[in-house]
């Protein structure tokens, strides 16, 4: 019975997010136009289309942060890597390497430089990714990468005190999300619905334990954070029209803001009607 009502309670809650509309775009070619439909972009830090007649229509601009792994065409990369404080390359995304949270250089970096150079150009806010490498570290080897979560948690929150008045979206990192709700404005359930298989290169729906687990996660952080807005990302072919639909509905009726892509991210994709 209790289930019940919680599925009742989703698909009320879904059926209120119907005009609501955001779009997660990493690439800078498509023309301004594109983006008229969504209200809140997640864009680029650095490679994006022109932010000032974006922010004249009003929308919430989130530039993208990766806080737990650094991209080897960063401009930071080589300091970092240097430092010594790059740990594992993410076998999904070759030239990305983990980063150890725990030296407080990198904390230091992100509030003293990168994040100033985000906000300057002119986003509202920020987006923050890879938090689940944490996650997956201190999982794997306890002891190596003991620190790694509590490290992660510290991140968010000296950001936020840093920076207390701009919107932030947290994507998954559900451990890390239950602890630091109350410190951010967004999550986002990347995968919730579908996945990328990266071996196949092929989409794939999601167990139906995953969607649950996911979805518990995100009810619980909402309950410590009634404002926390709920956002899904899912990937899935551009040209099955029928089933981007249905994932659209599904995801609605979860209590998710969503908005279907293909796995790089570089296309502007609309919802299909």
């Amino acid at each position: 019975m209790i289930r019940n009502f919680f599925v009742i309670g989703l698909l009320v809650f879904g059926s209120l997010l119907g005009n609501e509309r955001w779009i997660y775009y990493t690439s800078d070619k498509a023309p301004v136009e594109a983006f008229s439909p969504y209200s809140l972009l997640v864009l680029d830090s650095f490679y994006h289309p022109p932010l000032k007649p974006l922010k004249k229509q009003g929308k919430i601009l989130l530039g993208y942060i990766s806080l737990g792994e650094v991209g080897d065409y960063r401009s930071w990369f080589k300091t970092v890597k240097d430092e010594g404080i790059l740990l594992e390359e993410n076998k999904n995304w070759p030239g990305s390497y983990m980063v150890d949270l725990r030296d407080t250089r990198w904390r230091e970096r992100l509030i003293k430089k990168i994040i100033p150079q985000v906000l300057e150009k002119g986003f509202d806010g920020l987006h923050f990714d890879t938090l689940d490498d944490a996650v997956y570290l201190e999982n794997k080897d306890p002891k190596r990468y003991a620190g790694m979560v509590d490290a992660a948690v510290q991140t968010i929150k000296e950001i936020r005190k840093n920076y207390p008045n701009i919107p932030i979206m947290l994507q998954r990192a559900y451990p890390i999300l239950l602890k630091v709700a109350g410190d951010v404005n967004f999550a986002l359930a990347e995968d919730a619905l579908t996945t990328y298989d990266f071996e196949n290169k092929k989409y794939l729906m999601q167990p139906q334990e995953v969607v649950d687990e996911q979805l518990d996660y995100l009810r619980r952080a909402q309950k410590i954070n009634p404002k926390l807005k709920l956002y899904a990302l899912d990937y899935w072919y551009p040209d099955q029209t029928e089933q981007v639909k249905k994932i659209y509905r599904t995801d609605r009726e979860n209590g998710l803001i969503p908005y279907v892509a293909t796995i790089d991210l570089h296309k502007v994709i609309p919802e299909p009607k």
